[in-house]
């Protein structure tokens, strides 16, 4: 088995994914390196690509200042998730193709993230359905926990604001 689909056996998105689908898979895969702070996308860019987190971490961002009402100067992005090595992030893209809804950025020092084109993995989906609704299960799955949790986020930050203006 390649290394490259060692790799993605580990990631959750790739879960009961067979041997030979991830063969198919790590030949469409591009390894990059990050460094600290450096940005791997941007918010409100258009995106095609699943990323996965090989080695180091990933910080989620949003812009605060598209949803506040306070002056731009005073609102930094807002880290909303920290991802760790075998998570993947970027899956919205394969849903619906539009455009990035937070920042990523890389948060640790050698960061490694294996990326996969959208349209060929929809593509190899579409060839191998088996594979195909295995890996939109997991997508499911995923972008619901991911869901769940800006939820409990949301909430503590509305209760702390709650609890300021007492």
């Amino acid at each position: 088995m390649s290394s490259q689909a060692i790799l993605l056996q580990q990631a959750d998105i790739f879960y009961q994914v067979s041997l030979n689908d991830l063969e198919l898979v790590a030949a469409l895969c591009q390894e990059r390196h990050y460094q600290a702070g450096e940005i791997i996308f941007h918010e409100g860019i258009e995106g095609k690509d699943l990323y996965i987190i090989v080695q180091g971490e990933v910080d989620i961002l949003v812009d605060p200042r598209l949803v506040s009402s306070q002056p731009d100067t005073q609102l930094n992005l807002c880290t909303i998730a920290t991802l760790r090595r075998s998570q993947s992030f970027g899956e919205m893209a394969l849903v619906d193709q539009g455009v990035r809804s937070a920042t990523a950025r890389a948060a640790l020092n050698n960061t490694r993230l294996l990326i996969i084109p959208g349209e060929a993995l929809l593509s190899l989906c579409e060839a191998r359905p088996q594979l195909g609704y295995r890996i939109m299960r997991n997508l499911a799955a995923d972008l619901a926990m991911k869901l769940r949790n800006a939820d409990l986020l949301l909430r503590g930050e509305l209760s702390q604001e709650r609890e300021q203006r007492k």
